[in-house]
């Protein structure tokens, strides 16, 4: 008899820093979705962001573990250790390295709002099915996306058995709770030296158990 396959969603950022809001959108995706766990994929870069500001891997790694302990939540660098620079590199190698785990991509309303910006883009939806989560300021934008106006034949009402996101790709759902306006932006506008505090820190990576490297002061 043949065994469920793992649902994971994948989580992707830069985590500068993480914080509760991502935990409190993991486990509501969990719940809502049905998932054994969620991967928060630490980016070692944007390409859609400017470098300046961004903190070193090792540190944005170690704040990833300290917001997700005691959650069924694991942090990993894998991007910078496949060498892959955009996520439709990321989900093909994931795919071939993982085959009898299935994937749920997760991203936020202000990231489909520029979905159509990032390469090859109807090639990642379908690869494997998305879930968006509601995000103040960003659901008109969202909804008149040129993103959506191709993925909106593929979108799916939730419902607890995860009906869509489990079908085959392209499958599209939206997921609405309570927003949570916390923002890595607004943490480290109050505490722009936020990193210092995991100087010297050698972080583990929690899917691949290699080690980060040691955080810059």
């Amino acid at each position: 008899m043949s065994q469920t396959p793992r649902l994971i969603g994948l989580l992707g950022g830069s985590f500068n820093p993480a914080h509760g809001g991502h935990r409190r959108i993991s486990l509501f995706a969990i719940d809502a979705l049905g998932l054994d766990e969620v991967w928060w994929m630490v980016s070692p870069g944007n390409v859609l962001k400017p470098a300046k500001g961004m903190a070193p891997l090792a540190a944005r790694v170690a704040s990833a573990r300290k917001a997700a302990r005691r959650a069924p939540i694991r942090v990993t660098a894998i991007e910078a250790q496949m060498g892959t620079r955009y996520t439709i590199e990321t989900v093909r190698a994931l795919r071939r390295r993982y085959p009898k785990l299935r994937f749920v991509w997760i991203m936020g309303a202000d990231n489909l709002a520029q979905f159509h910006r990032w390469k090859d883009w109807r090639a990642i939806a379908r690869e494997m099915p998305i879930a968006v989560i509601a995000r103040p300021g960003y659901d008109g934008r969202a909804l008149a996306s040129p993103a959506m106006a191709w993925l909106g034949r593929w979108r799916r009402r939730h419902r607890p058995d995860l009906h869509g996101a489990k079908r085959s790709a392209p499958a599209l759902t939206f997921l609405r709770f309570d927003p949570d306006t916390r923002s890595a932006s607004a943490i480290r506008a109050s505490d722009p030296g936020w990193y210092h505090r995991y100087a010297g820190i050698a972080a583990r990576d929690m899917v691949t158990h290699r080690s980060i490297g040691v955080s810059e002061p």
